[in-house]
């Protein structure tokens, strides 16, 4: 059967051949092409516009400002703080104010480039401790985006039976997605008058809504439909260049092409939240954790994006995997004049494992116990509490991850400047405590096929494959016999965001209870007797059944103001051990060995889970060592370092299978897992290697030879 076998990826031919359209692949006739103007002010009020060169330009059509903007000047997820085009006032470098036209993108960047904007320059607040204590508001609402908490128990009681309390401050740093396609997209009329954008994307339906809302316009006037998409890790869930081609057909009639270079996408585009973090952690003296303290500030950027969900999951996983009687968590997310800050693959948890994981092995190094039997001693098991109050039933399979680790954190054999470390995590999958459904919808067609109407989107992570896995694994039929129709607002329904790990859990469910709806209407009709899809097309188009939808929202609850409740139905679970070679002349730290054991409930593809996993530790390396993102500096890839493939270390994956009750066939999500306890493994194992604790990121060999000269521990 389907399920449980690593069947070839559905995009794997198609993207090798170099046959795949990409956004800035599409072409259309009589084509405009679109340029942003962006301010060169982090924070200023705009004085004077002259566009009078850029008019004179040859091929300049239009420039469009904010009074060109028919609805809502105002986009974002949760709270729609960000404009479109500047109002006359500018929070980041990079803000964009005016939309260029032109009939060629040559002529589109020399008009961008010869406008002359006069600011009044405005203090600028570039941390969120200068945020917070700044009488200079960025909003009008002050500088707290949010604060969210998890209180559990007694801190103090906790604190007072604890035999040893360790106490650190981490620290990690902007990073850029650093996608390999840069943000692009086309706009058209179709021939119902409505507006049409293919675009790079990571929610379809999402952005359909906001370009409604942007244009005034009804949805139905508006279809949206994801071009191939050469990555995104929450990158491309914001809007990206779908307002303004949306606004640029609007004006113009024409189709209009709008994409990024690569230094606009760094300059323009979200970066992961840096996060400051201290905690504080009680243990006695056999091991076991008695109480954690822990408050979280975060930058946001100019605008919130997802900057509360990060609080708010920072909060939630505060604790790692382990159970914690006593627990006050305090996370503070403020807004500043630094790029906006969104969803990045994990959410914030890969911070919080950085540190988290940091206390578990000084806990360890000081109590003189071996770090995998300390978190086999507090790991969550079945029957245990989250801190959120939230008991474990079923689909705990982090003790599983430590123990398949086990025979190879024993045999580790070291010599000098080598280090092995671990690192751990808990994810919850999906949104957290709120209703977070998927659809799908499945026909009976004329030719004889099923289509398979499917809102998610690809962006990579093998979704499209997985999904159909499950499908035909439900209606025990072959690939030939199903076309998927997948990601376009007018031909599916929405399945939510490819994000939080949650298509293969919930947009599988729903794939499997739409085959199942089906099945039952081939069973009776007698497909699995011999007869054919297209003679009981005919009888289904009579009695009006040729569509079999299903639906599915994880079982949740809303946490309450103390953070107690149930945000997750279900939780991925995760160790990796890594080994690590110093070299003592540079201090260059090279990642040697990773053993990665991932609990994914059931393995619906393996080869494409080893994939997610091969491509976090890629990331893992990347935000432990290397990538660090500096406002105002960093403008291209020259001077952003990304893991590359001589990078890379030796990886064993190790995939257990502890299947969770409501997911498709059991399988719970991977994507984000893959990435976050990679980091917290590096540090740990830098730490046996050197003695040295790194409580800031990226740890590369400057900040390493500078923190050894100074005698730092």
């Amino acid at each position: 059967m389907p399920v449980g076998k690593p069947i070839e990826r559905l995009d794997a031919l198609e993207k090798v051949l170099g046959a795949a359209k990409f956004g800035a692949d599409i072409k259309r006739e009589g084509m405009l092409y679109g340029v942003v103007v962006r301010s060169q002010k982090a924070h200023a009020r705009i004085h004077h516009i002259d566009t009078s060169q850029a008019q004179m330009i040859p091929g300049v059509v239009k420039i469009l400002s904010f009074r060109d903007i028919p609805g809502k000047n105002r986009f974002g997820v949760l709270r729609k703080d960000q404009p479109y085009l500047s109002e006359g006032y500018v929070r980041f470098l990079g803000d964009p104010i005016l939309l260029v036209l032109a009939e060629s993108e040559r002529a589109a960047r020399e008009a961008a480039a010869s406008i002359r904007i006069t600011y009044g320059e405005l203090e600028g607040i570039f941390g969120p401790s200068s945020s917070a204590l700044s009488n200079v508001k960025i909003h009008e609402d002050g500088n707290l985006l949010c604060q969210k908490k998890v209180i559990r128990g007694d801190i103090q009681k906790g604190f007072s039976t604890s035999d040893l309390v360790v106490e650190n401050t981490y620290q990690t740093q902007f990073l850029d997605h650093a996608f390999l396609e840069c943000e692009a997209g086309v706009g058209f009329l179709d021939e119902l008058g409505r507006i049409v954008i293919i675009s790079s994307t990571q929610n379809v339906h999402y952005k359909r809504k906001e370009v409604a809302t942007l244009l005034a316009l009804p949805e139905e006037k508006i279809r949206v439909i994801q071009a191939t998409t050469g990555g995104g890790f929450g990158g491309k869930l914001d809007m990206t260049v779908e307002g303004y081609v949306a606004l640029a057909v609007y004006h113009t009639k024409r189709p209009v092409m709008i994409r990024y270079t690569r230094s606009e996408s760094m300059l323009a585009n979200t970066k992961r939240h840096p996060l400051t973090i201290s905690y504080k952690t009680g243990a006695t003296k056999d091991g076991r954790l008695t109480a954690i303290q822990v408050r979280v500030v975060g930058d946001t950027g100019a605008y919130a994006s997802y900057g509360e969900v990060v609080a708010q999951r920072a909060a939630v996983h505060a604790s790692g995997p382990y159970e914690v009687p006593n627990v006050y968590v305090e996370s503070l997310m403020y807004y500043t004049n630094n790029p906006p800050c969104g969803a990045m693959r994990g959410f914030g948890i890969p911070q919080m494992a950085f540190a988290h994981e940091s206390q578990m092995d000084e806990i360890a190094r000081l109590l003189g116990i071996d770090p995998l039997q300390i978190r086999l001693i507090n790991g969550l098991k079945r029957g245990a509490s989250t801190i959120t109050g939230q008991r474990l039933t079923h689909s705990v399979g982090y003790i599983d991850t430590l123990k398949a680790i086990e025979p190879f954190w024993r045999d580790r054999r070291k010599g000098d400047w080598e280090g092995y470390g671990l690192g751990s995590m808990y994810y919850g999958i999906g949104n957290t405590g709120v209703p977070n459904p998927s659809s799908c919808y499945l026909t009976l067609r004329e030719d004889g096929k099923i289509g398979f109407h499917l809102g998610a989107c690809e962006i990579g992570q093998g979704s499209d494959t997985v999904l159909l896995q499950i499908l035909l694994q439900t209606l025990s039929v072959g690939p030939e016999g199903v076309e998927l129709i997948r990601a376009d607002t007018d031909l599916s329904k929405d399945a939510g965001s490819t994000s939080a790990s949650r298509q293969t859990y919930i947009t599988g469910k729903a794939v499997q209870l739409a085959g199942e709806a089906l099945k039952g209407y081939l069973e009776e009709k007698g497909f699995y007797r011999g007869r054919s899809l297209k003679e009981i097309y005919l009888e289904a188009k009579e009695e009006g059944r040729i569509l079999f939808e299903g639906f599915f929202d994880p079982p949740t609850t809303p946490l309450d103001p103390q953070g107690q409740g149930i945000p997750y139905a279900t939780y991925a679970f995760a160790t990796h051990m890594t080994k690590v070679e110093i070299e003592p002349a540079t201090m260059r730290c090279r990642v040697k060995k990773v053993i990665a054991a991932h609990d994914v409930g059931r393995a619906v593809n393996p080869v494409n889970i080893r994939g997610q996993i091969y491509g976090g530790i890629a990331m893992g390396i990347g935000l432990a060592l290397m990538e660090e993102f500096v406002p105002g500096k960093t403008l291209n890839l020259n001077n952003y370092y990304v893991a590359t493939i001589k990078d890379m270390p030796e990886v064993e994956t190790i995939l257990i299978e502890d299947p969770e009750p409501t997911g498709p066939y059991g399988a719970k999500g991977v994507g984000e897992p893959a990435l976050i306890p990679q980091a917290a493994s590096i540090v740990n194992a830098i730490r046996d290697a050197t003695g040295m604790r790194i409580l800031k990121l990226p740890c590369n060999f400057e900040r390493l030879w500078l923190q050894r000269l100074s005698g730092g521990t």
